[in-house]
């Protein structure tokens, strides 16, 4: 029975060899690696990219709010007046003391011609005062003089009275009484010449003290005019309005013919010497310091890379310079990351390299490697 059972498989066995290989069974589908092979790749990239912010954060420190900055210096006119001349066009290179416009100087021409002869007055009202001065003076010398002659003459008629007095007496009658009262009423007249004369010196001296105070103020109207004269002079000079650093025209404004006011702003100049400055976010001021080498790519010079050392750190946050900073003492405060601005200071072959076309107000990326030392 065994072998009948053995013979009755064997064809069956042979039939599936001839076919073939023995189907999978039914319900089961061959396995397919390709989307595990995708993700494992992507995973590898993401593990990469991980890796590689993290040795950066570490490692590196860097912003966007950067920007170039410079010195741009706002020109105005001191006096007011109508624009002569302009002698600068837009973008124009100028030197430190250059003329840069002109206004019309009628009006302070004027002006000065007015207080020259007011002071030329006053000057005259000095010589005469000094010659009053001079004057009263001898006429007091001369008061004196009679005051002394009047002494003289008073001493004299009391040693008259006196003498009359002892030759006229009870015991002797050597004078008469009319020669004693007029010795009397002379020495008496002579005391009362030198009150009067002395008088007349004090009021000499007196008048001395008013001619001096009067040849001060005199002196003091010719100062006053000299400095008004001064000033006036100088308004003068302020219609040539010059440039008070070089650098580039920018901002030009002004045109013959307009009336510009004291104040108003005519053009500007912008210094070739720029810097960056970086706003740092405030949990990244602790890996900075200063000197260390900082690189700077600016996006209208996108094939520059540029080196520079940072400078020093603002004394706030960008914050309380604000025109109207965050009040953070309120029930609504919500805690917000600072920026704190950083001056980078270029090479000064870059500046130089780079002058006019690296301007204040592009736009910069900052980045410092935190291992230099």
């Amino acid at each position: 029975m065994q072998n009948q059972s053995a013979k009755a498989d064997a064809p069956t066995l042979s039939a599936v060899d001839k076919d073939g290989p023995v189907s999978a069974p039914a319900g089961k589908a061959p396995t397919n690696r390709r989307p595990l092979i995708v993700l494992g790749v992507i995973a590898l990239l993401a593990l990469g990219v991980g890796g590689r912010m993290y040795w950066r954060s570490v490692n590196f420190v860097e912003t966007e709010n950067a920007y170039v900055s410079g010195h741009v210096h706002p020109i105005s006119a001191r006096v007011a007046g109508v624009v002569a001349k302009v002698l600068v066009e837009d973008n124009q290179l100028v030197k430190a003391g250059e003329v840069i416009a002109e206004l019309d100087p009628a009006d302070q021409q004027v002006r000065v011609e007015q207080i020259q002869a007011q002071l030329a007055a006053a000057q005259t009202q000095v010589l005469q005062a000094e010659a009053q001065v001079a004057q009263v003076k001898a006429s007091a010398s001369a008061a004196g003089a009679q005051v002394a002659a009047a002494e003289a003459l008073a001493l004299r008629a009391r040693q008259d009275a006196e003498r009359f007095s002892a030759l006229h007496n009870a015991q002797m009658k050597a004078v008469s009484k009319a020669e004693l009262d007029a010795a009397i009423a002379a020495r008496t007249s002579a005391q009362a010449d030198v009150a009067a004369r002395k008088d007349a010196a004090q009021a000499a001296q007196a008048q001395i003290a008013a001619a001096n105070s009067a040849r001060e103020v005199a002196k003091a109207q010719v100062a006053v005019l000299q400095a008004q004269l001064k000033d006036a002079q100088q308004q003068l000079g302020y219609n040539k309005i010059v440039a008070p650093v070089a650098g580039r025209i920018g901002k030009k404004s002004v045109e013959v013919g307009a009336r510009v006011q004291p104040g108003q702003q005519l053009l500007a100049i912008v210094q070739d010497d720029v810097w960056v400055t970086a706003n740092f976010k405030e949990t990244q001021l602790p890996g900075l310091k200063p000197g260390q080498s900082v690189h700077v790519a600016v996006d209208a010079l996108p094939g520059e890379k540029l080196e520079a050392k940072l400078d020093s750190f603002s004394p706030a946050s960008g914050n309380q310079f604000a025109l109207l900073p965050a009040d953070n003492a309120t029930g609504n405060f919500t805690k917000i990351v600072q920026r704190v601005p950083v001056k980078l200071r270029l090479r000064a072959e870059d500046t130089k390299r780079l002058a006019g076309r690296l301007v204040p107000g592009m736009s910069a990326v900052v980045e410092v490697d935190l291992r230099q030392k």
